[in-house]
């Protein structure tokens, strides 16, 4: 008996059939290169701005995020994220106008001053406060900031230990400060960021 031939497979495109749905919705589905592209750049030059705010480069900072607005805008899920942070560039930036009078404004004005590394102003805005306000561990930080970019090791650690003393969190925030970076030799600065490690070093009094 003659074994019957197999029967061939059908097309899958057969002529006048409608195109398969499974095709149709992964190309509807597939997001268009250039949108990628365009997201993966808005990204990176958010990132570089959230850096430079980490570092305290205001204008550096604004100038990133608003670049990010003005070229990238249909990347909208980065834009709520930016805006909080642009009013926090743009008061840091902005020109103090009047002599400061309060202890925020005396803050505000020291920090412009260490930005712009008008060190010997902004120390003098921060004594004030901190002779108004002994404990403000926010204004002695800063005061060890500026003092250690002017190379004054010993009151720059000073400060740093009282301020890590009224608030603890100041610790971690100095191990990582870019503006520090003078002081990271100095084994009494070790002593201060590092629990565990007990200074030989006298303490001074902040003047």
């Amino acid at each position: 008996m003659a074994k019957q031939r197999p029967q061939q497979p059908k097309s899958k495109a057969t002529p006048g059939a409608p195109p398969r749905a499974g095709a149709a919705s992964a190309k509807a589905g597939e997001a268009p290169p250039t949108r990628r592209s365009t997201y993966i750049e808005a990204v990176a030059l958010y990132e570089k701005g959230l850096e430079a705010l980490q570092r305290h480069e205001y204008a550096r900072a604004l100038q990133h995020f608003e670049n990010v607005l003005s070229s990238y805008p249909d990347e909208r899920e980065l834009h709520d994220r930016i805006r909080l942070y642009l009013n926090i560039c743009r008061r840091h930036v902005t020109p103090q106008q009047a002599t400061p009078q309060t202890v925020q404004e005396r803050l505000y004005a020291s920090t412009l001053a260490l930005n712009g590394g008008r060190y010997d102003e902004a120390i003098a805005h921060l004594r004030l406060v901190r002779d108004e306000d002994p404990d403000n561990d926010h204004a002695l930080y800063m005061l060890a900031v500026a003092h250690a970019q002017r190379d004054e090791h010993a009151e720059a650690i000073a400060h740093l230990e009282r301020a890590i003393a009224l608030n603890p969190e100041n610790r971690a925030i100095a191990r990582h400060d870019q503006d520090l970076d003078p002081l990271r030799g100095d084994e009494a600065f070790q002593s201060a960021v590092e629990p565990g490690r007990a200074s030989g070093n006298a303490r001074l009094t902040p003047r």
